[in-house]
C-alpha cells in the first residue's frame, strides 16, 4: 500500500534536487523557497525512514537509498505525465505528441532521414525533437518529459531504469577547415594540434571522458587555447572561419566532411569508438507511433552503416 503521506510534490522535489545537486538551484527551478525544498525532502526522508542525500564538496549527492528510490519515483512521474497527456489529447481530439531527445551526433546524420520516412508514412502523431547534453536528456526521459533518447550509450551508473538498443558505433574525430595547415596527408604530431585553438566537448558531455583519456594517452595533458561547447552550430561556424581544431563525434561532422566543407585530421581515433543507439525507460511498451518512428530510426542507422 502506498503511504498516503507521499505526495506528487515530494517526488517532483526529489527529482529536481537530484538533477541540480543543490537545494538552492532546485528551489529556483521549482519556483519555491529553499526552506520549502528542504522541508519537502525531510518529509520524504521521514516517511521512508532513510536519508536520501549526503554532502559532497559544496554540493550534495544521492545516498544509495536515494538512488534506489529515485528510479521508482522517476517511473511514477513518467506514468502520471503519460496519463495526463493521453487524457488531454483525447479531450482535445489532438494527435499524440512524441518527444524525442537527440544528441548532436544523430541530429544531423540519423534523425533527418528517419523523420522523412516517418512523415511519409503519415502517422497520426506530432513529433518534438529536443537536443542537449546527454545527462539532461536522460533526466527528462526518466521523468516522462521525453519518450526516447537517441545518442551514445551513457555510463553504467546513469543507466539505472533504462534500456539501451545498440545501432552502430562511431569514433571521435579531429575536424578542421578546408585547407588547414595540419591537413597534409601524413600523421599529425599531437604537439602541433596543441598550438591551435581546440574546441572540446563540455565537462558534462558524454564523450568528454573519452576525449580526455585519448589526449592524455597521446601526451597532451593540457590545451592552452581551449573552448568548451556542445553547440554544433557554433563549432561548425567557428572552425570554418579559423584554424581551430574541433574534437567531436564523427556523426556531427560526417556530412560536412563528405561535402568537403571540413577536413578530418589523419590521427588514429579508433580507440574512442563508442556505441550509438536508443535509450528508453525499461519495461515500457511503446505506443504505435513511437514504435514506428523507432523502426525508421533503425532503418536510417542501417543506411549510415552501409555508407561507412
Amino acid at each position: 500500500m502506498i503511504d498516503p503521506r507521499i505526495k506528487f510534490r515530494h517526488l517532483q522535489t526529489l527529482m529536481e534536487v537530484a538533477r541540480q545537486k543543490s537545494v538552492g538551484k532546485a528551489a529556483q527551478a521549482l519556483h519555491v523557497s529553499q526552506p520549502a525544498v528542504t522541508k519537502t525532502v525531510r518529509e520524504l526522508e521521514e516517511v521512508l525512514g532513510a536519508a536520501l542525500f549526503e554532502r559532497e564538496g559544496r554540493g550534495i549527492r544521492l545516498t544509495r537509498a536515494g538512488e534506489v528510490f529515485l528510479h521508482h519515483a522517476g517511473a511514477a512521474l513518467a506514468a502520471v505525465r503519460q496519463g495526463l497527456d493521453s487524457v488531454s489529447h483525447e479531450r482535445a481530439g489532438a494527435a499524440p505528441l512524441l518527444r524525442i531527445g537527440a544528441l548532436p551526433t544523430v541530429s544531423t546524420r540519423i534523425m533527418p532521414p528517419a523523420m522523412a520516412l516517418f512523415l511519409k508514412a503519415q502517422p497520426w502523431s506530432r513529433v518534438k525533437i529536443v537536443t542537449g547534453e546527454n545527462s539532461v536528456l536522460l533526466e527528462q526521459l526518466r521523468v516522462g518529459d521525453l519518450d526516447l533518447v537517441v545518442g551514445r550509450l551513457a555510463a553504467p551508473e546513469k543507466m539505472a531504469g533504462f534500456s539501451f538498443e545498440h545501432l552502430y558505433s562511431e569514433p571521435v574525430v579531429f575536424a578542421v577547415r578546408r585547407g588547414h595547415p595540419l591537413l597534409g596527408g601524413q600523421a599529425v604530431p599531437f604537439d602541433d594540434i596543441a598550438r591551435y585553438p581546440v574546441l572540446m566537448p563540455t565537462a558534462g558531455s558524454i564523450i568528454r571522458p573519452i576525449v580526455d583519456s585519448y589526449l592524455i594517452g597521446n601526451g597532451i595533458s593540457a590545451l592552452p587555447n581551449q573552448v568548451e561547447t556542445v553547440s554544433d552550430a557554433f563549432g561548425r561556424a567557428f572552425v570554418r572561419a579559423s584554424d581551430a581544431v574541433w574534437i567531436i563525434s564523427e556523426g556531427v561532422v560526417a556530412q560536412d566532411i563528405a561535402e568537403g566543407l571540413l577536413g578530418r585530421l589523419p590521427v588514429d581515433t579508433g580507440s574512442t569508438r563508442g556505441p550509438v543507439g536508443l535509450t528508453v525507460r525499461a519495461g515500457e511498451t511503446p505506443s504505435f507511433p513511437l514504435a514506428l518512428l523507432v523502426d525508421f530510426i533503425r532503418e536510417a542507422a542501417r543506411d549510415v552503416l552501409a555508407m561507412a
